[in-house]
Order: C-alpha cells, then structure tokens, then sequence
C-alpha cells in the first residue's frame, strides 16, 4: 500500500531484524506490528529502537484489540493505533 504512494519501503521479519536494519539505516517511520513470534514483541522492539534512534517515529498495528502494551508504545512516542487487516481507509486515505 505504501509504495502505491510513491514510498520507499523496507521490510524485515522480525523485531530482532528491525533494530539490526535501524542499526546500519534510517527511517522517516516505522510501522510496527505488535505480535511478531517467534522472538521480540512490538514494545520490546521499539524500546530497543529508540537506543539507537531516540525519535524514531512508529505507527502500530495489531490485528488484536488495543492492550496495554500498546499503550505502552504510545506512551514512548508512537503514534497511532492501526487494527488489522490494514486497507488505505484504515489510514484516513481515499
């Protein structure tokens, strides 16, 4: 959906995977699931992050209702809650 808007986009598989892409790269914008099994969780993931990116911006989506480890997230500076699945009228997009 993202690149039928013209964004560059780069995908990893895992939280693990994302800091060992931030590491070595930079991104306007994460968007980060909150359930990625096996290994790291979308909090653990983005508290990781901001080590090495202190104002990382993220958007979080989760096919699960809100909980409080999404809350979480939000309260270390990510931003919006996406539920899935994901289509461009979920982002406000036409």
């Amino acid at each position: 959906m993202l690149r039928t808007l013209n964004y560059n986009v780069a995908t990893v598989s895992s939280g693990e995977e994302a800091i060992a892409y931030l590491k070595e790269h930079q991104a306007d914008l994460m968007v980060l699931d909150m359930i990625m099994e096996p290994g790291m969780d979308g909090l653990d993931t983005y508290r990781s992050v901001l080590d090495i990116h202190p104002k990382q911006k993220a958007i979080i989506v989760s096919g699960f209702s809100e909980t409080h480890r999404v809350t979480a997230t939000q309260s270390l500076g990510a931003g919006a809650y996406v539920r899935k699945p994901m289509s461009s009228r979920n982002w406000g997009w036409p």
